[in-house]
Parts: structure tokens; C-alpha cells; sequence
């Protein structure tokens, strides 16, 4: 397997811009996500790592090698699309093997190969089968294993159980999960869903409009995001932002709201302009004692949990309770903010304040 460097990648359609100045290593061995809405590039850079495209500008460097300018033929990579694409008139076994023909491997080999192959993805009892009446997670299978069968040095994924129902999708990602696993491989894998990034995912890139947002492990995303995208985008419900018109008060790190101070660890103090104070809802409780207040205006019931969304002097605030907790719509309730969990926002930049979020921000602009 291997290491997988991008340093400064950019590529342009014509006068379009697809992706800015990318840098991010992938370490090998592991499962590594490119995360994002539709359009942010994580596709395109997925593709110029594979060959299928080439970067205007910057290196590609897969084991140490640069290979920005190569052909994907000439990367040792297997790539699996989320259509799998499979050949039609071919039978399992004949699908899975094709990779090993085309390089003239003897034909026992090739047998012996596809037999383990087969073991690992459980799919010995229909390799004689043909694709064409198979189920949506048997044909992903089989494009997982003519990839695999090759032992190269990365695999490429492109939303591979985009395709599958929701359910069967959870299935196939534990399934995909484990097989990463088992085979130590390099795996890079594309994904506009966050909760499968988040679930499956070593290190997570978040991209947005061809820039990276951020780069890091998923937890350190979800607790310090570096942009309010990042922020939005990873989160069900997203991160809660208050916005205000301040400063960060020098010495003890507060913000002031409701005209009571919020403290704040860590911030880089004498912020000031317009600011938006950032915290997940699991991190907001209700507290008549507290001073910032609000009005319940909605409440959803998630079986163990329930969302209640507060309106506020500074904007709408969404917190995740138990259940159990008595709540009202319509009734004035205090908020109190786990200050250990608060991130500070330059809602000019849509930058983080906060130094180790910052920490996450590879480039941006």
C-alpha cells in the first residue's frame, strides 16, 4: 500500500475553477474521506489522485512517487465507481478476473486469486452467476472485489453505495469497513454524506466551492470546526450560531450577550466586529436561572432524545434534550451554554477564532 501526497493542486475547465491549491497527505494504510456538497471538487480531485484527470497545476505523489502527468495505467490504483460498472456480458467470476487477464496472469493463478478474493466478499456461491440478475449489493461486491483482486496500491471509491437503499447502505458500509480493516489497504473515499464520513473515516478533507475547508480526524472536526461551513455542514442538527456585534474582552475571554458575559477557553481575546458564537446542541440545556433567554417555538421527538428550538434576541438556538425533559412551545426558558464547547466566528471571513480550530484550516480563499 501507500502514502498519498497532494501539495498545491489546482484544476481549471476552461475558466471555471474546480479545485484551489489543494494540500493534504493521505498516511498509508489509511480510510481516508473527501467530504462535501455536490460541486465542491472532492470528485475531481478524487479523479486527478486516479489519473483519470490531470491537475493544472501542483504534485500528486502516490508511495513517493510523483505521477501528476501520468496516465491512471501507469498509477497501480484501482478505482470503484458508484454505478460499478461492471461488464454486462460477462458472468461473476469473469468480471473479477478480467483485471488479472488483461496483465497475462497463468490461468491458475488467476483461479486461486479470485477464489480468496471470493472468500473475503462472500460471494463464492454466485461467481458463476451473471451480473445482470444480481442484487445491488451483490454487484457492488463484485465491483469491490475485480479492484481488490489486483492487490494495488490504493483504492479509489467515488460514493460506491450511493446507488443502494438506506438500510442496505448502513450494511454495506459496515461490510466496507471491516474489509478495510482486514487488508490494511489505502483507501480513499468519496462522499457527500457526513455521517458515513464520520463513521467510517480515518481523517475526513471538507471541501467547499474547490477549497479545502478542513482536514483532520472526525471527532476534532465535529468539536473545533475551522469554518462556519464546516460547522453547518458536518451535524444533525448542525452547530447553533448567535450572532452579535462585539469584542472578545481582553483578560478573561468573555463575550457579551443579553448583556451577561459568556466565557470562552482559549479564544484569541480582543476580537471585535461581527461575531457569531458557535456551540453544538447537545452542549445547550435550559435553565430558567440563566440570564440569555428565549421563546420555544418548535420541539421534534427523537425517541430517546428531543430538539427544541428557542428563539433569541440574537438568533435561533436548537437544543438536544432527553426525552423525558418537560418542555412547552410557546413558554420563555433560560439557555445555558457549556462554555468548554463554545467556538468564536468572524462572520466576515467565516473563519474560526479559536486557535485549534485554526490548527485545522489548510486553505482557504
Amino acid at each position: 500500500m501507500a502514502q498519498i501526497r497532494i501539495e498545491n493542486v489546482r484544476k481549471d475547465f476552461g475558466a471555471f475553477n474546480a479545485v484551489r491549491s489543494s494540500t493534504f497527505t493521505i498516511e498509508d494504510g489509511e480510510f481516508f474521506m473527501l467530504l462535501g456538497p455536490s460541486g465542491c471538487g472532492k470528485t475531481t480531485t478524487l479523479r486527478m489522485m486516479a489519473g483519470l484527470e490531470l491537475p493544472t497545476s501542483g504534485e500528486i505523489f502516490i508511495d513517493g512517487e510523483e505521477v501528476g502527468q501520468k496516465p491512471a495505467s501507469q498509477r497501480d490504483i484501482a478505482f470503484v465507481f458508484q454505478m460499478f460498472a461492471l461488464y454486462p456480458h460477462m458472468n461473476v467470476r469473469g468480471n473479477i478476473s478480467y483485471p488479472l487477464k488483461s496483465q497475462g496472469m497463468a490461468k491458475a493463478r488467476i483461479r486461486q486469486k479470485v477464489g480468496e478474493v471470493a472468500e473475503i466478499l462472500g460471494i463464492t456461491d454466485i461467481l458463476d452467476r451473471p451480473v445482470g440478475g444480481l442484487s445491488g449489493g451483490d454487484r457492488q461486491r463484485v465491483a469491490l472485489g475485480r479492484a481488490i483482486v489486483r492487490d494495488p496500491k490504493a483504492f479509489f471509491m467515488d460514493e460506491p453505495l450511493g446507488a443502494l437503499d438506506a438500510e442496505f447502505r448502513e450494511h454495506m458500509s459496515e461490510e466496507l469497513r471491516a474489509l478495510h480493516d482486514r487488508m490494511g489497504a489505502t483507501t480513499v473515499y468519496v462522499t457527500h454524506d457526513q455521517l458515513e464520513a464520520m463513521q467510517m473515516g480515518d481523517k475526513i478533507v471538507v471541501m467547499n466551492h474547490g477549497v479545502v475547508e478542513q482536514f483532520g480526524v472526525p471527532q476534532d472536526i465535529y468539536d473545533w470546526p475551522a469554518t462556519k461551513f464546516v460547522a453547518r455542514f458536518i451535524g444533525d442538527p448542525p452547530m447553533n450560531f448567535l450572532d452579535f456585534d462585539g469584542a472578545v474582552s481582553p483578560g478573561d475571554g468573555a463575550v457579551m450577550l443579553a448583556e451577561t458575559p459568556v466565557r470562552m477557553p482559549d479564544l484569541v481575546q480582543g476580537a471585535r466586529g461581527s461575531l457569531a458564537l458557535g456551540v453544538r446542541p447537545e452542549f445547550v440545556t435550559l435553565d430558567d436561572a440563566a440570564p440569555l433567554r428565549g421563546r420555544i417555538v418548535a420541539t421534534e421527538y427523537l425517541g430517546t432524545t428531543q430538539i427544541v428550538t428557542v428563539e433569541t434576541a440574537h438568533g435561533r438556538i436548537k437544543a438536544r434534550l432527553p426525552s423525558a425533559t418537560a418542555v412547552r412551545t410557546g413558554e420563555t426558558t433560560g439557555l445555558r451554554l457549556d462554555p468548554r464547547t463554545i467556538t468564536l466566528f468572524d462572520n466576515a471571513t467565516g473563519l474560526a477564532l479559536h486557535s485549534r480550530a485554526n490548527e485545522g484550516v489548510l486553505s482557504h480563499g
